[in-house]
């Protein structure tokens, strides 16, 4: 099934500074006991500050850019990661980008609004909407392709990306071909990783690592941690995608339902929101390896691993690979409430 890996039938344009990083978090283990620790740095992509979704656009503007697209369509919330990266990837590539943000996270301060993501969206040269609704996928879908519309109206030739789960996940191509760069990682540094630990919110990073690792015969666990949904609900997004994903690599049987793995014992108030575990854990992070972890992501996958390590969950002998997805920007769209939470 490797070979599948090396010609996948699917449009591919170069955006990702890979292989990103496999780095040892010694100074973390120290500090917590349990087993060795490893982080994949897909934070330092290359594009734009970074980030997982770098490794996703490749396959989305692929498409954009075969079927002969001059503009890209994205959403996400106000401080997204998602968007700052397309806005980046549509520049590259000499695009025009639209980008719609959705208010997800109620009662942030002002700073919120227009610093991190926002800034670097403008910086970038993305044509920004507001978008009210901010749990409605299938609405700011909708909203999408009624901009598309009128692009398409004006002579332009619009793609859009959709967010909802029910269109082809195209980005989890990117983390089936991630699963064999970390697996050839580990095997060069002569580990073998029991567990991956990741932030779970689109469900792309999570089903694509799943079928990559499966893939390889490679029977790894992949923890992760909701910052969005529910436990229930995302599990079955992940399912659903990894389902999706199966079928268009011609594996439909090779994941089973068990092998999804989600908790939602670390999302706090909701998405986006910070609470005392997270910025806790953003400290010490930071204080012990001096890495940024972002405040609606890694924190809350990052406390969900260390939390299982407390547990005696993993072996002293295992290695355990965190997967820092990025989003440092989104950091100081969380100054002020970081700053009055310190005091």
């Amino acid at each position: 099934m490797t070979k599948m890996m090396d010609a996948l039938p699917f449009p591919r344009v170069s955006l990702a500074s890979i292989p990103t990083p496999l780095e040892l978090l010694e100074n973390l283990r120290r500090r917590v006991g349990g087993p060795k620790l490893l982080v994949k740095r897909d934070d330092n992509t290359g594009l734009a500050m970074g980030g997982n979704k770098v490794r996703q656009l490749e396959f989305y503007l692929g498409e954009a850019v075969a079927n002969g697209a001059d503009t890209v369509i994205a959403s996400g919330a106000v401080q997204s990661n998602h968007v700052r990266l397309t806005a980046a990837a549509a520049a590259r590539l000499g695009l025009k980008c639209i980008v719609q943000l959705e208010n997800r996270v109620p009662n942030m301060k002002p700073e919120y609004a227009v610093s991190g993501n926002v800034l670097l969206d403008e910086l970038l040269g993305a044509e920004i909407h507001r978008f009210p609704v901010g749990e409605d996928e299938e609405a700011a879908d909708a909203s999408m392709y009624k901009v598309a519309a009128e692009c398409s109206r004006q002579g332009g030739k619009p793609y859009v990306i959709p967010n909802s789960v029910n269109h082809k996940p195209l980005g989890a191509l990117g983390y089936v071909l991630a699963a064999r760069e970390l697996h050839h990682q580990l095997e060069a540094m002569k580990e073998s990783a029991g567990a991956i630990v990741l932030a779970s919110g689109g469900a792309n990073t999570h089903a694509g690592l799943l079928v990559g690792l499966r893939m390889l015969s490679q029977h790894t666990r992949v923890y992760g941690f909701c910052v969005r949904r529910n436990s229930r609900k995302q599990r079955e997004r992940v399912w659903k995608r990894v389902t999706m994903l199966a079928e268009m690599m011609g594996v439909p049987e090779l994941v089973g339902e068990g092998d999804v793995w989600v908790s939602d014992e670390f999302l706090g108030p909701g998405y986006g929101q910070l609470d005392a575990r997270s910025l806790e854990t953003l400290r010490v992070v930071a204080q012990a390896e001096g890495l940024l972890l972002d405040p609606v992501y890694t924190a809350k996958a990052m406390s969900g691993l260390l939390e299982l390590v407390k547990q005696g969950h993993f072996k002293s002998d295992e290695t355990v690979v965190f997967l820092h997805t990025g989003g440092t920007p989104a950091l100081f769209g969380y100054g002020e409430l970081i700053r009055e939470r310190r005091e």
